[in-house]
């Protein structure tokens, strides 16, 4: 037995026949069979309609990994069990997906996409909310026959996931080369092959300063030399203030994932340890995504072992320790916007080595992350900055 209902239209029509057949008993009048009749012949098509219907098969395109607020076009295609199988006995139906919590559909009108099952496809807006690996499905279908007299209840079950990566933001030049541009400058003497500009780091040469860019831009650019970017590699550990800390898990990610993307567009290779895993990230749309499917992942944790820097994040911002020095995210972050980072370097206390705590910081500001076009390592933070 299916379960098939009648809709509010179905209920009142079901009611004007038993009137009207009540009525025809009671005065004896035939004139009441021309509104008894078609009712009845409605409501049995309408019965028979949903009992021959078949839970189709669905396929959803459209779906793909990125950041927090950014919004995708879902498309659902419906099929007759296999793809390319066309649906039997086309219906219309208002079409929901399930949604995990971190995910929320847009639709244009209600909370459900009405189309023609088998006819057309089913389309929506999906809804990037919150970090992590967030899941779709089953697809919830309830068709109901042409007079809309009944209506019956398929469910679909088509799973799929997406992954949402952890807001990005830039990271000021002068730190980020400090990590890495000693173990350069031995190899830096040799400049006879050029290969890129970027922004003026703080210790940068004059003589290394491009002034038709400089110009054309209305800031400081430098020319970089071959030699210059052939960079070792940067391990950083990242960890929560406290293990059970499960919102200081999104601090952590946003700060760790900004942080090694950046070393990343400058071509440095990273190895990142989270509590979820451990990652070597090679420059590169590959090494990028996998280093934000772990950040996206990663929950509250400790970690253990030596790296170049460490991470420490509370619930509302992250320390970011090196061997000489220690940086608030939000600080450094902000620097970094509001310079470009060519400043001089935020406020630090310098030989803490332990993990520090944090401070409260502007949490909206932190989710303010780059476009998912970052993943395929299109365009990027030039290098630059003083050495450790």
């Amino acid at each position: 037995m299916f379960d098939a209902s009648l809709t509010r239209r179905g209920r009142v029509v079901l009611a004007v026949c038993l009137a009207g057949a009540v009525m025809a008993v009671a005065v004896g009048g035939r004139s009441l069979n021309a509104v008894v009749l078609p009712g009845v012949v409605a409501l049995a098509a309408g019965y028979v309609q949903m009992s021959r219907l078949e839970t189709p098969g669905a396929r959803r395109s459209g779906l793909v990994d990125g950041f927090a607020g950014e919004v995708r076009e879902v498309r659902v295609d419906f099929d007759g069990g296999a793809p390319g199988a066309p649906v039997d006995r086309p219906f219309v139906a208002d079409v929901r997906d399930r949604l995990e919590d971190g995910l929320t559909a847009e639709h244009a009108t209600g909370d459900a996409v009405r189309a023609a099952v088998g006819v057309e496809p089913a389309t929506y807006r999906l809804r990037l909310l919150e970090r992590g690996e967030r899941r779709l499905g089953p697809i919830e279908v309830r068709a109901t026959d042409v007079f809309g007299l009944f209506e019956r209840r398929l469910v679909v079950d088509e799973r799929d996931r997406v992954v949402v990566y952890p807001a990005i933001r830039a990271i000021p030049a002068w730190f980020r080369r400090g990590l890495y541009a000693d173990e350069t400058l031995g190899s830096s003497r040799q400049r006879e092959e050029f290969d890129r500009l970027r922004e003026y780091a703080l210790g940068d040469s004059l003589r290394d300063v491009h002034w038709p860019a400089t110009a054309k831009h209305d800031e400081i650019v430098v020319k970089e030399f071959a030699a210059e970017t052939d960079h070792r590699r940067v391990s950083i550990a990242g960890e929560t203030r406290y293990s059970a800390d499960a919102d200081a898990a999104d601090a952590l990610a946003t700060a760790t994932a900004s942080l090694a993307c950046s070393l990343l567009d400058d071509g440095v290779p990273v190895d990142v340890r989270l509590p979820a895993g451990e990652v070597a990230a090679e420059p590169g749309p590959r090494g990028r995504r996998e280093l934000l499917e772990l950040a996206a992942r990663t929950g509250p944790g400790s970690i253990d072992g030596d790296a170049d820097v460490r991470v420490v994040a509370g619930r509302d911002d992250a320390r970011i320790l090196t061997e000489d020095r220690t940086v608030r995210f939000s600080e450094m972050a902000a620097a970094s916007s509001g310079s470009s980072g060519r400043g001089r370097a935020p406020s630090a206390s310098t030989g803490s080595k332990g993990p520090a705590g944090s401070t409260p910081s502007d949490r909206d500001g932190g989710r303010t992350g780059r476009r998912s076009e970052a993943v395929a390592g299109d365009g990027g933070i030039g290098g630059g900055g003083a050495g450790r």
